[in-house]
């Protein structure tokens, strides 16, 4: 018979929300709704079942958007290739996101990923070489 994986949100892509998914992202971008509305629309074309997109999650509406997914998975090649595609999908667009905001250790995975799949592909960051220079410059 076969069986349904979903995810409504709390995990690393689904969700934007300051007070608990994206807390430590530090810089600024924990308050947006990209995120949430990438996953959703990547899940959706990468296989999901059915997708949702809605506001809350526990924390309060209007300040929280959430994204989630379900898979029918029924034993068959296509089920198999649509898990794949869209499970990578929805990890690795929450990892990106913290390579993007400078988390060391998603910078590492990422590309780790991105050369055990080669069709993914993260524009990656350029970090700040002398910190100082920022500081001086907001000081002015």
């Amino acid at each position: 018979a076969p069986v349904v994986i979903s995810r409504d949100h709390h995990d690393v892509s689904g969700t934007d929300s300051p007070y608990r998914e994206t807390s430590n992202i530090y810089d600024g971008s924990a308050f947006c709704a990209d995120m949430a509305v990438q996953n959703f629309v990547g899940d959706s074309f990468r296989g999901a079942t059915w997708v949702s997109l809605h506001n809350g999650g526990g924390v309060g509406w209007g300040e929280v958007i959430n994204g989630g997914f379900g898979l029918v998975l029924d034993g068959s090649t296509d089920a198999e290739g649509r898990a794949k595609m869209m499970l990578n999908w929805d990890v690795s667009n929450g990892v990106a996101r913290r390579c993007w905001s400078g988390n060391h250790k998603a910078y590492e995975a990422i590309c780790r990923t991105m050369k055990e799949h080669s069709g993914l592909r993260i524009t990656l960051p350029h970090c700040v070489e002398d910190e100082r220079i920022l500081d001086k410059e907001l000081q002015n």
